[in-house]
C-alpha cells in the first residue's frame, strides 16, 4: 500500500531530522504515494542556521504554505493517512493538544486524529516541563505518537546524519514502511 504522507517542520532545533527524514522517503518512494510537506518561518531559518544551506528547496515534495487551509490535508476526504512533525516544538505539540487548529500544521494534526490516523510528533526539547508533559499524554490519549528525539548509540553512529537516522528509523517503522536499518540483536 502506498502511503500519502504530511511531514510538518516547525522552528524547533534539530534540522537534521528533518534532513534525513526527506532523504529516507526519497529512498523509500516505492511506498510513498504523495508527501506534502508544511514548514514554518522558523524551520526554514533554523534549517538555514543548522545545516548552512536551504537545500529544503530542491526536494521534490509537494510544499504548502503554513496557512494554506486548502491544501488537500486540510480535510480528511484527501485521505492522507500519516502525518510526522519532526522537529516538533513544543508550542506545536501544545496547540495540537489544545485542539487549536491556527494553521496548517495544527489543522491537518486536527484532521489525521480526528480520523483516526496516524500522527507522530518527533519532540525536541529538554528537559520536558509538566505542561509539556500533559500535552504529551493528552496527544497520546487522541491517538497521537510521541516519538522523542532521543538518539540511540548501539548502533555505533558515527556522523551526526547517521544519529540523526537512529531516531528517523523509529518514525519510519511507526509509518509502517519497510526500512532497512539497524535492529537490536539482529
Amino acid at each position: 500500500m502506498e502511503r500519502k504522507i504530511i511531514v510538518s517542520v516547525s522552528g524547533a532545533s534539530g534540522a537534521i531530522y528533518a534532513k534525513v527524514l526527506f532523504d529516507k522517503l526519497l529512498l523509500l518512494k516505492k511506498q510513498v504515494l504523495k508527501v506534502g510537506v508544511i514548514m514554518s518561518d522558523n524551520a526554514k531559518a533554523v534549517w538555514k542556521y543548522e545545516l548552512e544551506n536551504e537545500d529544503f528547496k530542491s526536494y521534490p515534495f509537494d510544499f504548502y504554505a503554513k496557512n494554506d487551509f486548502m491544501a488537500p490535508f486540510a480535510s480528511g476526504s484527501a485521505k492522507y493517512d500519516t502525518m510526522i512533525i519532526c522537529p516538533c516544538s513544543m508550542g506545536t505539540l501544545g496547540r495540537i493538544a489544545g485542539g487549536i487548529s491556527n494553521d496548517l500544521t495544527t489543522r491537518a494534526a486536527d484532521v489525521i486524529l480526528k480520523e483516526r490516523r496516524k500522527l507522530i510528533l518527533v519532540a525536541r526539547e529538554t528537559p520536558y516541563n509538566l505542561i509539556h508533559i500533559n500535552n504529551m499524554k493528552t496527544v497520546t490519549e487522541s491517538g497521537g505518537i510521541i516519538c522523542p528525539a532521543t538518539p540511540s548509540f548501539y548502533s555505533k553512529p558515527e556522523t551526526f546524519e547517521q544519529l540523526a537516522a537512529t531516531v528517523i528509523d523509529r518514525v519510519i517503522d511507526l509509518c509502517g514502511l519497510e526500512n532497512e536499518s539497524y535492529r537490536w540483536s539482529e
